[in-house]
């Protein structure tokens, strides 16, 4: 894959911009290239502004402290939501759910069959199809449900751009900005408009005189590629909304209800408390992402993004993420921070790009070498085993609805085991479940007063991470530094006991063995704790990956637990 041209930035609202490469960064913000000093010079008065923010500098301070109020989301508790109620990008790095290397093998020669049961976005498909090994060439099957109308009609649609649009380069970025960008070009919609929607509307006319309950299938077939969708009536018809923007809806209008939410005055403090664990830099960006909503580099021009993304807006009046949905969560921050964005360092939405840009462009380039067939269903995950074949499973991954407030391990373990492949026929066959939030659900009162006393081993450790100033630690418990300290400390507990009583109280071994299943002791697709400090302070890279884990999205609570079927019952398959 060639690598990347990194433009100079020195694009003006005119449209007079320069077409050459940036090779020189803004040394005094790195988040910006330039051709040569003569651009850089003609842009000043444009990049000042960002170059000179308040939020780059070491003397910035959160809002609440400047006026000496207590901060809201202590008033309103940490919990608290605000903005849509939808999950429309992951909100845990991605994961290749074959790891095909170390379970059956980079010559494995058997079809492999993978259900996403809880899929949310694409992004585990496509970095597991773009992990696959050039030598496989087998059928790989792919099945994706969500219960989320929205989540559906977008991978639908993402999907099809991918498998319908002939320059690889044209569909990953129309991909990434129908993922992330709440405007969107006008080619953007062109390609929903004139590519995809034909495609659904056909399906759609030969099927209007069923009733809108009338569950329907159609399997769009390119080549050894195909896609099939399954959805009632009713679901069908509504796709088509899905590219088309909502009468009236301006440009300007969606801004105004995007930034409604994601700008809201009444978050400024939940806001600022996000960019307090910020490096300078990087409080300008997220800044910038939070009011333009583009995942573009920062120096990227904007000016073709004036379509209001109707993925997005199915309505004029409604922003459907709330406010601190992240396009960085979905991806793993070590590897998007390793990427490239040119000179341009301190550019992490740009790094975030161009990293979605390499992961969406190897899921391409793979894709004509693979017979590949994805199916997608929108339905309860608790009903699937009624509508997919016992026993034919490589895979199964469900994301957290194994956590107790959604289906809850038992009814994964009585509702997956039996699609998932039995011992004979691959070993290597593995049901993955993540909880998010078993750990805060099963701490006691006691576990959290052992974790604050100041001579606690998670206190010891946090303070070699987070010394005190000079002047020692204030007792101000709504100053930046306690603020800091409060939320870091869970980034260095350890949670293997918590995790172990949820382990006992919900009985998983015996769960798991009234229905041939077991937990595997070693796990073979992704670590237990992938997310937990694996350095001790003092070592090299260790103050950085703290720092990493606080900028973040992941907490280190989040524990995966692999199940491999072990009985040959028949009566399972």
């Amino acid at each position: 894959m060639a690598a990347p041209d990194f433009m100079c930035a020195n694009w003006n609202p005119d449209g007079a911009d320069c077409k050459e490469v940036g090779r020189y960064s803004c040394k005094n913000c790195l988040l910006v290239v330039y051709c040569g000093p003569e651009c850089q010079k003609s842009h000043w008065a444009l990049h000042k502004t960002d170059c000179k923010s308040l939020l780059g500098k070491k003397t910035w301070t959160p809002d609440w402290v400047l006026k000496s109020r207590t901060p809201a989301f202590v008033q309103g508790g940490i919990g608290v939501d605000f903005g849509g109620k939808k999950y429309l990008w992951g909100n845990i790095p991605s994961l290749d759910v074959l790891q095909l290397g170390s379970n059956e093998g980079n010559n494995y020669r058997g079809q492999l069959n993978l259900l996403f049961a809880a899929s949310g976005d694409f992004r585990n498909v496509a970095k597991t199809i773009a992990m696959l090994p050039s030598s496989y060439n087998q059928p790989i099957g792919i099945t994706m449900n969500d219960h989320d109308p929205d989540i559906v009609a977008r991978n639908v649609i993402m999907l099809l751009i991918a498998l319908t649009v002939d320059n690889s380069d044209e569909a990953v970025d129309c991909i990434i900005h129908i993922w992330y960008s709440a405007l969107i070009r006008k080619s953007d919609l062109d390609i929903l408009q004139q590519r995809i929607r034909p495609l659904i509307e056909s399906i759609c006319k030969k099927i209007e005189n069923k009733t809108p309950t009338s569950l329907l299938g159609h399997t769009w077939t390119f080549g050894q590629r195909s896609l099939r969708l399954v959805l009632e009536k009713s679901s069908w018809d509504n796709l088509l909304c899905y590219m088309d923007i909502p009468a009236g809806l301006t440009m300007e209008r969606a801004n105004q209800i995007r930034t409604a939410v994601t700008l809201a005055e009444s978050r400024k403090d939940y806001r600022d408390r996000n960019l307090l664990f910020q490096t300078l830099s990087r409080r300008i960006a997220k800044n910038r992402y939070c009011g333009d909503g583009l995942l573009l580099p920062f120096g990227s021009p904007r000016l073709d993004f004036q379509e209001p993304n109707p993925t997005f807006f199915q309505t004029a009046d409604t922003w459907p993420l709330r406010d601190n949905a992240d396009p960085l969560n979905g991806w793993s921050l070590k590897d998007v921070e390793s990427s490239s964005s040119g000179a341009a360092s301190s550019d992490i939405y740009g790094k975030l790009f161009y990293y979605i840009r390499a992961e969406l462009r190897t899921f391409l380039l793979r894709l004509p070498g693979l017979k590949v067939s994805f199916r997608l269903l929108q339905v309860n995950a608790a009903d699937l085993p009624g509508l997919l074949e016992s026993g034919s499973f490589s895979r199964i991954e469900v994301s957290n609805i194994s956590d107790g407030g959604y289906l809850g391990i038992h009814r994964i373990l009585f509702s997956m085991i039996p699609l998932l492949q039995g011992p004979l026929v691959n070993p290597n066959a593995t049901l993955i479940t993540l909880f998010m939030n078993a750990v805060d659900e099963n701490m006691s009162t006691g576990d959290q007063i052992a974790n604050i006393s100041p001579h606690s081993p998670e206190t010891k450790r946090l303070l070699k991470y987070l010394p005190p100033s000079n002047k020692g630690m204030t007792r101000n418990p709504s100053s930046p530094e306690i603020i800091k300290f409060l939320f870091a400390r869970d980034i260095v507990a350890t949670y293997d006991h918590i995790f172990s009583r949820c382990i006992n109280d919900l009985k998983f071994s015996e769960a798991a063995q009234y229905v041939g299943a077991a937990m595997k002791e070693k796990h073979t697709v992704i670590e237990k704790w992938p997310f937990k400090l694996k350095l001790r302070p003092g070592q090299p890279g260790a103050q950085e990956e703290f720092d990493r884990m606080l900028s973040g999205g992941v907490s280190g609570k989040e524990r995966y637990v692999e199940w491999k079927r072990i009985s040959t019952d028949e009566k399972l398959t």
